[in-house]
């Protein structure tokens, strides 16, 4: 999608603090921390949101979640404890239409996540 944030970031045409790349996934800093340790891991191919997930796509969350692993590790937050958020939909809090996982960690999370 031209207009999509991370669509722009994907193809390099917006810079990022890369942090894991690979054929399907790349993963990269928030620029807006909401933890120390704050790493957004997104698919490479544009899928709206949770919601959009279908058989012809669903084998991309199992590499997500592989990513994800690989992010706590390369992180240093995997043996202390992290969190993994996906919203969905503007009242889910999802503000860029673009499946994605926040992984956050590096301090300890409160329980409360509103």
């Amino acid at each position: 999608m031209s207009d999509c944030i991370f669509c722009k970031i994907i193809e390099g045409s917006i810079p990022s603090k890369k942090v894991l790349e690979n054929d399907d996934i790349i993963a990269f800093h928030d620029i807006n921390p909401a933890a120390p340790v704050h790493v957004l891991v997104v698919p490479k191919v544009h899928i709206e949101s949770l919601e959009a997930l279908n058989e012809q796509n669903i084998d991309v969350v199992v590499k997500i979640h592989q990513a994800i692993l690989q992010v706590a590790k390369i992180m240093k937050i995997n043996s202390k404890g992290y969190r993994v958020i996906a919203n969905c939909g503007k009242e889910g809090g999802q503000t860029v239409p673009h499946l994605h996982y926040h992984v956050l960690g590096g301090t300890c999370l409160n329980e409360k996540l509103i």
